[in-house]
């Protein structure tokens, strides 16, 4: 590290054989030996000779060592002297220093108290001649030198607070306590002489004096101005008071107009008369408009109490409508700034949201709720309500909302009857494939209904009249449900009785009329479509609710159950669309379940009974996927309950074909493929655009056909040797069910013998179940099945007659 060297020879892991290997790596460089000997040798000497110079440097060191330390020692030593020195002379220059400027302190103390003395006999003159000056202005009512005198004298006497133990300074805080507590009561006799709180004759105009007076009111206790404002509004709403009592016919609801007309008239005229008189900052005009609306919000409260019978939803509209429009007009003129006693809270912020379902307020009402996805991708700031005065008035009105809900209720029932009658007099939608399936209009125009209710009543009330109107809403959205899109689902009825074997494996292209008709499957799909749209926007409407309500009332805002009912007949009409084209099927499979396939002799083109069940896949699926264009994901799901219906027959009608030949084996082999060929081009057939089936759909389509196939070539394999035929049904089912393999049996047609011992060995060859499920195996080996129960039951009655 001290020596960097690059020479290997100094290296910590240095191998001697390695590096001679590197001197000499051929044999041929063994010709160089006594040249790279005599180098190394060489460097052996030049290494001696560097250590012996460097040994014999070191020799005197010892000695020399000494001598630096013993000069260094007399070096400090000499040091320290100096500073020593340094510092005797400062402490002297210090103590002199002391000595010079004690006598300069001295006199900067006499000064600074001589200079506080000064100012504090200053302001003693001043507080002295202003007390005197301010009892004697007082006396004359000078308010207008008062106001500037007072507040110079009452910021005098803060600097005497620390001197109050004084008698003289005492006495001065006591007159100058004594002089605002006479100017307030003189302002305030002042002003009950000018507005006398009885009499109806007002003065002419303001006095300066009483300008003056308000002045110097800023200066005295709040509680002075508060008794100034609260006098003079008191005194300018007397009149309202009396023009509007309760039992005047002007009082009632609707000439409302009335009062918001007076109110405007009073404050032109409060301008033009005394808005000079009053400051600035007092805000009179807004303090009028305030108290107005408090008293109007009591006396409508109270008249609404006594005649709550009279009142209707037109009329309780109208006034709301005009209070709301007269609280816009106190929002556009004023600031708000004198509700900040807590009497009406400012409106909340609310936090931005990203609800699609979010639309401008003051569009027209008529606007239907669109829901598309680029909505989501752009989110809209909700509107920030900033109107201080929201309520102020109408909140009166809020416990009689239960009038607008009551009618809300009623048009919503009369609404859905509507579309019920509706529905029953033009019948179904008429199918339309170009289109796909189409929405009812009636689910539109009752989400465009909810839209207006909701907005009219947010602004109303964001309270419990808008719980109370998503208990409405959710009310008439079950409903719907029920009487509109489940009430109008086709009924199954059973369709295919009379028809024979003969008939069906001699029936042609469109012979057989299928169970719903195209009318009715566009109308299943149109239900489909419609109970998703109402879905979609019933969670759009859900979180519209929540951003409209308090937020103390978010958490009971809740309509999971109405979007269940939606799901339910989601569910419901994709039942019907699959119970239909089973249905149209099963003729199909009974009548393969019935033919002689121990009498089939060569093995030819598919059955026809897998032209009929293609025929009937080809009938419906294109109908319904034009009809579900607009929901791919339900017409998905049709096809999976479609594939897990149809399969799981199709297993038990193929058990239900015995005895089974060979070549009758080979021919449902042959016809099982088509089938499930078939099935995997179930999304797209009788498509022109040609799309590739779900991953989910097709899985289930070759497990389920697979399984199928595996039964047919079991069914075709020999049974000599038995355990071949035994560990090959093992191998290719996984099946460890004896019915299964009962089954199995039957349809090669063995005998009862055989089959015993057939089942006797199968039993033995089963692999031993995983632990844990050894109860569960044994359980499902040993229960009896409905078939093998009915069996028995027909020996035991066949023994009971033998012995009878």
């Amino acid at each position: 590290q001290v020596f960097p060297s690059q020479d290997p020879l100094d290296r910590a892991d240095f191998n001697a054989v390695e590096y001679i290997n590197t001197l000499f790596p051929t044999e041929q460089s063994l010709a160089n030996i006594d040249e790279v000997v005599n180098k190394i040798r060489l460097k052996i000497r030049r290494l001696d000779d560097n250590i012996r110079t460097v040994v014999r440097g070191q020799t005197n060191v010892g000695q020399d060592g000494r001598q630096a330390l013993e000069e260094a020692q007399k070096a400090i030593q000499q040091l320290f002297g100096k500073i020593k020195d340094i510092k005797d002379k400062a402490e002297k220059s210090e103590q002199m220093v002391k000595e010079i400027t004690r006598d300069i302190k001295q006199l900067d103390h006499a000064k600074r108290h001589l200079t506080t003395s000064i100012t504090t006999l200053n302001h003693l003159h001043m507080l002295a001649g202003g007390v005197d000056s301010l009892e004697a202005m007082t006396r004359r009512r000078q308010y207008g030198e008062v106001a500037n005198l007072l507040q110079g004298v009452v910021n005098v006497l803060e600097h005497f607070n620390k001197y109050m133990g004084i008698p003289q300074i005492r006495q001065l805080s006591e007159r100058v306590k004594a002089a605002q507590n006479e100017l307030g009561q003189q302002i305030l006799a002042d002003f009950e002489e000018a507005f006398p709180s009885q009499g109806t004759k007002r003065p002419g105009g303001p006095s300066n004096v009483l300008r003056d007076a308000c002045l110097v009111a800023n200066v005295l206790d709040p509680r002075i101005k508060q008794e100034i404002i609260k006098k003079f509004i008191k005194q300018h709403l007397s009149e309202y008071l009396v023009l509007f009592q309760e039992n005047q016919d002007v009082a009632w609801l609707d000439k409302i107009d009335r009062r918001y007309a007076w109110i405007k008239r009073q404050l032109v005229d409060y301008e033009e008369k005394y808005g000079r008189m009053f400051p600035q900052e007092w805000c009179m005009t807004e303090r009028i408009a305030v108290e107005f609306c408090h008293v109007t919000r009591t006396e409508l409260a109270k008249i609404m109490r006594t005649r709550a019978k009279e009142i209707e939803v037109k009329l309780l509209l109208f006034a709301i409508q005009r209070t709301t429009n007269f609280e816009g007009l106190l929002a556009k003129r004023f600031s708000g700034c004198t509700l900040a006693d807590g009497t009406v809270k400012k409106p909340e912020v609310p936090p931005p949201s990203t609800n699609p379902f979010l639309e401008d307020e003051t569009g027209t009402e008529t606007d239907e709720i669109v829901i598309e996805k680029s909505d989501t991708d752009k989110p809209k700031k909700p509107k920030v309500p900033d109107n201080p005065f929201h309520g102020i008035v109408s909140k009166c009105f809020e416990p009689h909302l239960y009038v607008y809900i009551e009618s809300q209720d009623k048009n919503l029932g009369e609404l859905i009857d509507r579309f019920v009658a509706d529905f029953k007099a033009q019948g179904p939608p008429k199918p339309n494939v170009d289109e796909g399936g189409a929405v009812l209009p009636s689910c539109a125009d009752l989400f465009v209904y909810y839209k207006k209710c909701m907005v009219q009543c947010s602004q109303l009330s964001t309270g419990e009249p808008m719980i109370a109107l998503t208990t409405i809403f959710q009310k008439y959205l079950r409903e719907y449900a029920w009487k509109i899109l489940s009430g109008n689902l086709p009924k199954t009825t059973s369709s295919s009785g009379g028809l024979t074997i003969t008939s069906l494996l001699k029936e042609k292209e469109g012979s057989e009329v299928a169970k719903f008709t195209l009318e009715e499957l566009c109308l299943i799909c149109s239900i489909l479509s419609t109970a998703e749209y109402c879905l979609a926007t019933t969670q759009q409407l859900e979180e519209k609710l929540k951003e409209k309500v308090d937020a103390s009332l978010v958490e009971r805002i809740n309509l999971t159950g109405e979007m269940d009912t939606f799901s339910i007949v989601i569910s419901n009409s994709i039942q019907l669309l699959v119970q239909d084209l089973d249905a149209a099927c099963d003729p199909a499979l009974t009548a393969m379940s019935k033919m002689q396939w121990q009498n089939v002799e060569h093995v030819g083109d598919q059955s026809p009974y897998v032209t009929s069940v293609i025929l009937h896949i080809k009938q419906n699926v294109p109908i319904i996927r034009d009809n579900l264009a607009s929901t791919r994901k339900y017409f998905t799901q049709f096809c999976i309950k479609f594939a897990n219906s149809f399969i799981p027959k199709f297993i038990n009608h193929l058990f239900k074909c015995k005895p089974i030949s060979m070549v009758g084996a080979e021919q449902l082999l042959l016809d099982t493929h088509s089938l499930k060929m078939v099935l995997l081009d179930l999304p797209s057939i009788g498509s022109q655009v040609v799309r590739k089936a779900p991953a989910s759909y097709t899985k289930i389509v070759v497990k389920g056909m697979t399984r199928a196939e595996m039964i047919l070539k079991v069914v075709m394999a020999p049974h000599e040797p038995p355990v071949v035929f035994v560990d090959n049904y093992i191998k290719l089912l996984a099946d460890c069910s004896t019915d299964t393999f009962q089954k199995i049996l039957d349809m090669k047609g063995l005998k009862r013998s055989e089959q015993s011992s057939m089942l006797d060995l199968f039993r033995q060859r089963l692999p031993a179940p995983p632990s844990g499920t050894e109860n569960t195996g044994s359980l499902s080996l040993s229960a009896p099945t409905p078939e093998q129960e009915s069996s028995r039951i027909r020996k035991l009655e066949k023994l009971i007659k033998k012995r009878l």
